[in-house]
């Protein structure tokens, strides 16, 4: 993991230093106030207010809620996903059945179903559970159907040949062989479950990351506000970077695999 880490550090070097130059830039224009003070503060304070909100637990309490909602909904719609995505590749019935109603639901943005989740489930953890986990479905479905559909046909009969069948043949051939699109889809639904967490609770909600970064800018605290965005930067960042590590270990055959086709 630390080989892993310190490669991943040299090949974003350049990365790194345009991030840096754009901090810089933020403390710099507003110590020469391009932009109005009050709306624009500067990145050094910014940044102890952020060390500060750290310290007191404040930021770290409402990130924690956060967190425990948005990993409860994602094992769920990821859950889901596989199971209805595996049926459907597996079964034309299935497909035929529930694919018009995926694809009618789909290509609504999630943020729209928020007020009818609220009718039916209320402004508590329930509603914004359901919209996270309703977020990460569909990507997850797709890429699982997908991947089903694509598994070589001479694998599945060989496997047969040998008498394995039924949930041993989804569990030890299907899945398997499926698994680098199931991955892909998870970590699409990753960044739009991250993304549906904030809205919902930016909507409905007595806590949470995206609660405090809207009452930080409701109570004109700009540098809180600023703080939260960051905070809600660095989790992305370190969650795709934590998927990519778990991704590297449970895919490593497959890496292996299509390193070796490339040469």
């Amino acid at each position: 993991m630390r080989q892993w880490f310190a490669h991943g550090l040299r090949g974003r070097r350049s990365g790194i230093v345009l991030l840096l130059v754009l901090l810089a830039l933020w403390e710099f224009s507003a110590r020469l106030e391009w932009l109005p003070a009050m709306s624009w503060p500067r990145m050094s304070a910014v940044a102890a207010t952020l060390g500060q909100l750290i310290a007191s637990g404040e930021l770290l309490s409402e990130l924690g809620a956060s967190l425990w909602r948005m990993a409860l909904g994602y094992a769920l719609g990821v859950l889901l996903g596989v199971i209805v995505g595996v049926l459907m590749g597996s079964f034309r019935a299935i497909y035929n059945l529930l694919e018009p109603i995926t694809e009618i639901l789909r290509p609504i943005p999630s943020p729209a179903y928020v007020p009818i989740a609220i009718l039916f489930l209320g402004i508590d953890d329930e509603m914004k559970i359901f919209m996270i986990a309703f977020s990460a479905f569909f990507p997850v479905l797709l890429n699982t159907y997908s991947g089903v559909r694509a598994v070589d046909p001479v694998l599945l009969q060989t496997a047969k040949t040998f008498g394995v069948r039924g949930a041993r043949l989804v569990r030890q051939v299907v899945l398997p062989a499926a698994a680098p699109y199931i991955f892909t889809g998870m970590r699409v639904s990753l960044a739009v479950a991250l993304i549906v967490m904030v809205i919902s609770e930016m909507v409905a909600a007595s806590n949470g990351i995206g609660y405090f970064v809207l009452a930080a800018q409701r109570g004109f605290k700009v540098r809180e506000m600023f703080a939260g965005v960051i905070t809600l930067a660095a989790v992305g960042y370190g969650l795709n970077w934590l998927f990519l590590l778990i991704e590297q270990r449970v895919l490593a055959w497959h890496h292996g695999y299509s390193a070796q086709h490339r040469d």
